[in-house]
């Protein structure tokens, strides 16, 4: 990693005073950040050392936060928001707090919500004006009150759509694939020359971006999820040979399933898509969960969506894509019920398995209290980046500080549990299950 990988585009220089150090500009000059301040990326002694001897310059995040100058003048601005992708507990917390910021802190008077997604940008109606009126309740809400879509849109077609409504700054609430749209809308803009900011705020409750501590949403569905996870255990408990199943979300990283099964400490077995596991022989699952039932008599055990696709693949797994053109995840949940089943009837063992998928009750609820703290600092810090003249960015949390993040870097790769880590480690301490089932 170089230090220049993590550079922050602007649209120019920020030469207007921002309206923070009115009234009162000693109580307000605490909290402005200076341009240049920033968090290392990485804080590790070793490798500061490392760089330092060979010269280099230490690659750092540029910190989020009100700035000191404006590029653009806050009442004569146009604000657009979209969400995106699939739904995640905190949207409308974001959007609240978006809107609340720009016009009580900054005085913008105009914002404008498009509703489905991208699909909002092209379409003439597809868009509403939000005001602190519109959205002064929707934090109890779960969802979101401008709606989500998935799939491209043809992103000239959306750049005439923000010209055609004058919109200055997009905030763009979505995940990876949201991410790369935000990111092709930048790239023309900056090919027509338009001074448009587009900033992300990052929205995937998988927790699978990279240069992010967390992406909002994250809380609230793992602690849905350990609710899902104490049902199955209790039902198991509930019978002879009881298999309680859970399938969380999880299509690529399973921290949904691995802190779930931590926080809850019920769950046997969790599979995730980072480990590879089988279902027959002597070390595979179906051994190891039947050895589980003979010397406990019940069993609880969590998959997360994305685990054990390898075992589905001579059924066309990878063949079907959806309109964001994500592979279609065959349903490794009732896969695992039907194999489980025909593996104790092959051995006249009765078992009294309960499947359960919370996965959309997870993903509409509204955001809990620590997700809800959490989303309100990310929607006022994205609204301090746009109106400062920040683009191609994302805000989010790095060694628990507020950070801008190029997108480049954030869907360069993807965050998934490392199998050597702590996390890991605990979730194998707690399921007593075999580090390998292969």
């Amino acid at each position: 990693m170089n230090a220049a990988d993590f550079a922050i585009r602007t649209l120019g220089p920020a030469t207007l005073p921002s309206p923070l150090l009115r009234g009162d500009p000693e109580a307000s000059e605490h909290v402005m950040v200076e341009e240049g301040d920033a968090v290392l990326v990485d804080d590790s002694l070793r490798e500061v050392r490392a760089l330092l001897a060979a010269g280099r310059e230490l690659p750092c995040l540029e910190r989020a936060g009100p700035r000191h100058k404006l590029f653009f003048r806050p009442e004569r601005v146009t604000l657009g928001v979209v969400t995106c992708g699939g739904l995640c507990p905190g949207l409308n917390n974001v959007l609240r707090s978006l809107v609340m910021t720009a016009v009580h802190h900054y005085g913008v008077r105009r914002i404008l919500g498009f509703r489905y997604g991208y699909r909002g940008l092209v379409d003439p109606d597809g868009h509403v004006e939000l005001t602190p009126q519109v959205v002064a309740e929707i934090h109890a809400q779960g969802g979101s009150i401008l709606a989500s879509s998935r799939g491209r849109q043809d992103t000239g077609q959306m750049l005439d759509g923000l010209q055609r409504l004058g919109v200055d700054v997009l905030f763009v609430i979505g995940g990876d694939g949201s991410m790369h749209g935000a990111l092709d809308l930048a790239t023309e803009i900056a090919r027509r020359g338009l001074a448009i900011g587009v900033v992300g705020i990052p929205k995937t409750i998988d927790n699978d971006l990279c240069f992010m501590d967390q992406t909002f949403g994250f809380q609230t569905a793992m602690a849905k999820a350990v609710e899902a996870i104490d049902c199955a255990h209790r039902e198991a408990q509930g019978a002879p040979n009881g298999i309680g199943l859970v399938k969380l979300m999880g299509r690529h990283s399973g921290f949904i399933a691995c802190q779930a099964t931590v926080a809850s400490g019920r769950p046997n077995f969790t599979l995730v898509p980072e480990q590879p596991f089988r279902l027959e022989g002597a070390g595979g699952f179906l051994a190891a969960l039947q050895r589980r039932l003979a010397s406990r008599g019940s069993a609880c055990v969590v998959v997360a969506e994305g685990a054990g696709q390898d075992l589905l693949s001579g059924n066309g797994n990878g063949t079907e894509r959806d309109a964001s053109g994500n592979v279609r995840l065959k349903d490794i949940g009732t896969y695992l019920a039907e194999k489980i089943h025909a593996h104790f009837a092959a051995q006249d063992i009765e078992i009294n398995l309960k499947y359960i998928d919370p996965s959309y009750i997870i993903r509409s609820v509204p955001a809990n209290a620590a997700d809800a703290v959490f989303c309100s600092a990310l929607g006022m810090h994205a609204v301090h980046a746009g109106l400062c003249g920040k683009t191609e960015m994302l805000v989010g949390v790095w060694h628990r500080h507020l950070v801008h993040v190029p997108i480049r870097q954030v869907i360069a790769s993807r965050n998934v549990v490392d199998l050597g880590s702590t996390l890991w480690r605990s979730v194998l301490g707690a399921t007593g299950q075999p580090p390998r089932m292969t």
